[in-house]
């Protein structure tokens, strides 16, 4: 019987889903992609077709395999990382989810959440979370579910309902209902799971009103999770690695040291430092959450949350079909020198760390009669940087020691004009990655990890690779004067009453 040949890492992403075959060197052979309608109800308000997550999973899997002529028997392993904090609660016995999948974007919880803060319930949830109450977690959006779909708080509690981030939504229609599972590092992003503990917190079910039967079981981020129907796709795969998109892509990284850091450019921004065993406290409103699990043992990280990166470039796209291409944008900012003091705050749904305000909105602000297209676009690619900044000062006076580079991934690290920027922005190296789908291969990693095809993390370490080095070579006395245009517009568009 031969070999198998590959690694297959299912990515459910905001946008889109995908499937990459890796051979076992973590070389991506084959890749399908589906884009992934997005669904507006109402103002703040960002949903998903969890069927149409699931359809689209199955074909893009398919598709891969069809592109290497390959079967289910040269498949090794599979990994899945997922949009976090995205929520579905589905019918158990059926395995029909009772409503559209609710977005980490959306904002719909904002008044409960302020509820909860103003009851004094923020000190004793970070404590426990290593989170800011906020509707970007999951554990808002269940009550939510749960309080407005008919039916469905009885439904739960009588056990009849399932609930769970995207991979768990997915592991469970993977394996024909058999398995209700996550990882640790989803778990973490629930607002429902005690870091310390690494258990979900009765404390905490209580105070949002969710019942325990609801919630899937915690594993590592390499385990064993079961197997893929073999009606699927010809035979059964052993599920053997799961993550959160950001810390599948920080593991893909090769971020395994404590002080490794790296920033992903996706729908949002993620940036991801590497704390080791010691789970630290941030005193400048970023988070701190899980970086992986793996034999029983966490490792923690701090995070800063963007919640608009390549959603803006998408937005100039499709809302203001500014250029036909998001590749187009690079081209437009090369070709105006400076940004002629034009912001764009790309607050469209509230802005994330550290500023942690859900009512802010977008705003393009220092337009003058000369303002014309190449100055929006720059604008947009600028304010990535920017609030990539934001972050990194925030880590900075959390007492991160000064950081050597970053290591940067996902569909903007491609973007040669931005990488640029941001290296001159941050006054700091930027490191490009061979593999930029650092994601999907943090997945593959993981899976591999735990099927036995890597000895260990410093053996996956050895794997990385450098594409290119971006240095800085902007002046000192620019590049705070851009910032400072920066910070000048985000307070414009800061909601009234909100925090600094």
């Amino acid at each position: 019987m031969a070999k198998p040949r590959y690694i297959l890492a299912i990515d459910q992403g905001t946008t889109s889903t995908r499937a990459i075959l890796f051979d076992l060197n973590g070389e991506p052979q084959a890749t399908s992609q589906r884009e992934l309608p997005q669904i507006y109800p109402a103002d703040g308000w960002v949903e998903h077709d969890a069927e149409e997550i699931w359809r689209a999973t199955t074909a893009v899997v398919k598709a891969a395999l069809n592109k290497t002529h390959a079967t289910a028997a040269d498949v090794a392993a599979v990994g899945i990382t997922n949009q976090r904090e995205t929520t579905v609660v589905w019918d158990r016995q059926s395995g029909k989810p009772i409503h559209n999948a609710i977005v980490w974007q959306d904002r719909r919880t904002t008044a409960f959440c302020r509820e909860l803060v103003a009851a004094g319930h923020g000190e004793a949830v970070q404590k426990k979370t290593g989170l800011l109450i906020d509707p970007y977690f999951s554990g808002t959006k269940v009550a939510w579910l749960l309080d407005n779909v008919a039916g469905a708080r009885d439904a739960a509690e009588r056990g009849e309902l399932a609930f769970g981030t995207i991979d768990s939504f997915l592991l469970w229609r993977l394996t024909g209902g058999k398995v209700h599972a996550t990882d640790a590092t989803n778990a973490s992003r629930t607002m429902l799971f005690n870091i310390h503990t690494q258990s979900w917190d009765p404390e905490l079910l209580e105070l949002l009103n969710v019942p325990a039967s609801l919630l899937p079981e915690v594993k590592d981020s390499a385990a064993e999770f079961g197997a893929t129907d073999k009606k699927l796709f010809g035979a059964a795969l052993p599920v053997a690695g799961i993550a959160g998109d950001q810390q599948a892509a920080l593991v893909g990284q090769a971020g395994f040291g404590p002080g490794m850091i790296k920033s992903t450019y996706g729908t949002g921004c993620f940036v991801v430092l590497n704390t080791g065993e010691q789970a630290v406290s941030s005193k400048n409103r970023l988070l701190t959450t899980l970086a992986y699990r793996l034999k029983g043992k966490p490792t923690y990280a701090i995070e800063g949350s963007i919640f608009v990166a390549g959603a803006a470039v998408q937005w100039l796209r499709d809302g203001l079909k500014l250029i036909a291409a998001a590749g187009d944008s690079q081209a437009l900012a090369a070709s105006i020198e400076g940004n002629h003091g034009v912001y764009l705050v790309p607050a469209f749904t509230g802005l994330g760390a550290p500023y942690w305000d859900p009512e802010a909105r977008g705003a393009i602000l220092g337009l003058t009669r000369d303002t014309g297209i190449a100055e929006i676009v720059r604008s947009a690619l600028e304010a990535v940087c920017y609030q990539t900044r934001d972050l990194m000062a925030a880590m900075q006076a959390d007492g991160s020691t000064k950081l050597r580079a970053l290591r940067v991934d996902g569909g903007m690290a491609r973007n040669d004009w931005v990488m640029q920027f941001l290296a001159d922005i941050l006054d700091l190296p930027v490191e490009r990655p061979v593999v930029t789908e650092t994601t999907a291969l943090g997945a593959a990693y993981l899976a591999g990890l735990q099927a036995g095809l890597f000895k260990s993390v410093e053996d996956i370490a050895t794997r990385w690779q450098r594409d290119r080095l971006f240095e800085p070579r902007m002046k000192a006395d620019q590049r705070e004067a851009l910032y400072a245009g920066w910070r000048a517009a985000v307070a414009r568009v800061r909601s009234a009453g909100a925090g600094n």
